[in-house]
């Protein structure tokens, strides 16, 4: 009965691995989409101009572009969006099939409540790749779609985490409190993730193209009345943006301001960490930490000295990623000092 409970738990672990490695994979191709604009290369959704794949034949193109006149097909465009699809929906089943087995063993004292929230967070994750294509590339359904992503990888990591086996106990009490400053660390860094996506779906990635704010002359052209609203006027389409000059300047100076306290925040948080702790293990936590930010604010910046090549605008999406997985692992073995 233990083999075979055991050998159960090794499934769900290794389920919940491979969807850790898929998340990223999503959020990367999700980055991948935006960056090459194709995130409405199919206008229609779950499809693809009314297909299940892209149309690409003479008489399929055809067809589509009598359906959605307004949309000429675009196949390179098409599949980078429909891939993106195909993998999230991969995605989506895997975690159906976790909560399912979760479900099954909750009479185990093994983690149900997590894997449930985790597929109802999958589930309005989808309505909001539907709402990105139906609402134009709206940018808070963007940035929305794009925290949506993070979440889910995150809330999987997090259960990863608690369904290891070999958990050991750490007593640490010199660093006990620094727990609140870590947690702060995560809220801080979501804060700057979303700013982020902000920046990216209102096309502000390259309004600034010096460090290390802005060009001269930024201060000047700072407006908050337009630069944050959530409900944009109502436009055929959000695409390539709908903001004027001054407000995505703005919107990419405060970008760049959350980076720099962002970074200090954590560079503190690491710091103290490495001073206080008389452990080996949470020494080389920070030290993971410190080599994340440094490899992501180096991405933030080669984005701003190459005008964003898109194997550095991704590459910056990923580290953001295993930036936050680093800062969750740290937090949560402060907090349960494992």
């Amino acid at each position: 009965m233990n083999y075979f409970t055991n050998n159960q738990d090794v499934v769900i672990r290794r389920l919940v691995f491979a969807s850790i490695l898929l998340a990223l994979v999503v959020v990367s191709l999700g980055a991948y989409t935006r960056l090459t604009h194709a995130g409405l290369g199919c206008p229609d959704w779950p499809g693809c101009y009314g297909m299940i794949d892209v149309p690409e034949t003479t008489e399929q193109i055809s067809i589509a572009e009598r359906a959605f006149p307004d949309r000429p097909v675009e196949p390179a465009k098409a599949w980078n969006e429909m891939i993106h699809r195909y993998f999230a929906g991969t995605l989506g089943l895997l975690i159906l099939g976790i909560a399912l087995l979760s479900l099954k063993r909750r009479r185990e004292g093994k983690p149900v409540i997590l894997p449930l929230f985790i597929l109802s967070v999958v589930i309005f994750q989808a309505a909001l790749g539907m709402w990105t294509v139906t609402m134009k590339l709206m940018p808070v359904v963007v940035m929305g779609h794009l925290l949506g992503g993070f979440t889910t990888l995150c809330l999987l990591f997090l259960l990863y985490i608690r369904l290891d086996p070999n958990r050991m106990t750490r007593d640490d009490s010199s660093i006990k409190k620094y727990s609140k400053y870590a947690m702060l660390g995560i809220i801080i860094l979501s804060g700057q993730i979303a700013l982020g996506g902000w920046t990216s779906s209102n096309y502000a990635a390259l309004t600034c193209t010096e460090l290390p704010i802005c060009q001269s002359g930024w201060a000047e052209q700072l407006t908050f009345e337009n630069s944050f609203d959530l409900i944009p006027p109502e436009r055929e389409t959000y695409e390539f943006g709908h903001l004027g000059h001054n407000e995505r300047v703005t919107i990419h100076v405060v970008h760049r301001l959350g980076a720099i306290i962002t970074s200090l925040y954590l560079a503190w948080l690491i710091l103290m960490i490495l001073i206080k702790s008389r452990t080996e293990f949470f020494r080389n936590s920070a030290r993971i930490i410190a080599v994340a930010l440094v490899v992501q604010v180096s991405l933030g910046i080669s984005n701003i000295w190459f005008s964003l090549p898109i194997s550095v605008a991704v590459s910056h999406n990923i580290v953001a990623a295993l930036l936050m997985l680093t800062l969750i692992r740290l937090t949560y073995c402060l907090k349960r000092r494992i």
